[in-house]
């Protein structure tokens, strides 16, 4: 009888691992089903059709399905609020058209759902704040405490005052770039994922351009802070010196010039270019392989973001540097018997 009774919860236990091995599993395959399912009925219900053509007009495949996943880097304009003089259009007999023209992007208008849906996530957790906290408060204290333990980790505490910029550039490129792996935005003229817009990744780089050249103007002054890149000074200590010095300064002064565009371009590149092998994928193979590729998609677009913000916060730190601290202090040595006995008095 003893026996029996060890032995029976046991064998419980023993289905119960088993029954958490398999759920994973089945859930995987749910997904996997739902979505080629999903696909299916999207090619029957709206079958591809060529750029600049209707709905029902013959596409050949493969071509046609490829171009008709994809879009063209510039954003589709969805009010225009200079009518009278439009934008020549954009295919590919012609060249990509650079120019100023107010308008409401497809790209614009999905940033500002992203940042109205995480400002209103922030204000419902922060509206009633709990010694105990809920599941919202909890998540969101949880996942910025993980971002200001990572800026903490990095630069150390000259970064405390920099946390909320970086959580901020943080959180709205991170929810930017997936939302472009959510339906309808990208499967639809009106929505587009914003960090998938060059327009938007220029917009955020100069931003955190202004940020942290104005950090730098702020922390060492205007004589201060321009001594970085024209050190005159060292001069005094000879002309070959104050040579080295003024040309190391101004290649310095180049390369403040090169964020903004490294920035803006490396974000850009590496969510457009998803977009489009994902894009490609999901023309030729339906579904299988897109599953793994947004699955590859959200760790990418997660590390993204995270390289735009931590670049953001360590330029932010490099700026507010002054000259003086960028030499390296000499190493203490023990003092003689008569600093000791000086001391000592």
């Amino acid at each position: 009888m003893a026996s029996d009774e060890i032995t029976a919860p046991a064998s419980g236990a023993a289905d119960t691992a088993g029954g958490a091995r398999r759920r994973p599993w089945r859930t995987i395959g749910l997904v996997v089903a739902a979505v080629v399912l999903f696909d299916i009925l999207a090619l029957v219900a709206v079958p591809p059709f060529p750029k600049g053509g209707t709905a029902g007009d013959p596409c050949a495949f493969p071509v046609c399905f490829i171009e008709g996943t994809l879009e063209f880097p510039p954003p589709h304009v969805v009010w225009d609020l200079d009518p009278a003089n439009p934008l020549p259009s954009v295919s590919r007999e012609t060249p990509l058209v650079i120019g100023f023209h107010p308008s409401i992007t497809n790209s614009l208008l999905t940033m500002w759902i992203v940042m109205a849906v995480v400002l209103l996530v922030a204000f419902v957790a922060a509206r009633r704040l709990r010694a105990v906290p809920g599941g919202l408060q909890n998540l969101v204290e949880w996942g910025y405490e993980g971002l200001q333990n990572w800026a903490l980790s990095n630069g150390g505490r000259a970064a405390v005052s920099h946390i909320p910029i970086f959580a901020a550039f943080f959180l709205l490129i991170l929810f930017g770039n997936w939302s472009g792996l959510v339906p309808p935005i990208g499967r639809t003229e009106l929505l587009r994922a914003p960090t998938s817009d060059l327009n938007v990744t220029i917009g955020l780089a100069l931003v955190a351009f202004t940020y942290f050249e104005y950090q730098g103007f702020r922390a060492n002054g205007l004589g201060g802070y321009l001594g970085k890149f024209f050190p005159l000074g060292e001069f005094r200590k000879g002309v070959g010196a104050g040579a080295v010095a003024l040309f190391v300064g101004l290649i310095e002064l180049m390369l403040e010039f090169v964020k903004p565009v490294t920035l803006s371009l490396r974000l850009f590149g590496n969510i457009y270019g998803g977009e489009v092998a994902l894009g490609v994928i999901t023309a030729l193979t339906l579904a299988i392989l897109p599953i793994a590729v947004i699955g590859l998609e959200v760790l990418l677009n997660f590390v993204q973001a995270l390289i735009f913000s931590t670049l953001t916060l360590m330029f932010t730190l490099v700026a507010v540097q002054s000259h003086h601290e960028e030499d390296h202090p000499r190493p203490a040595t023990a003092p003689g018997p008569a600093q000791a006995a000086a001391t000592a008095h």
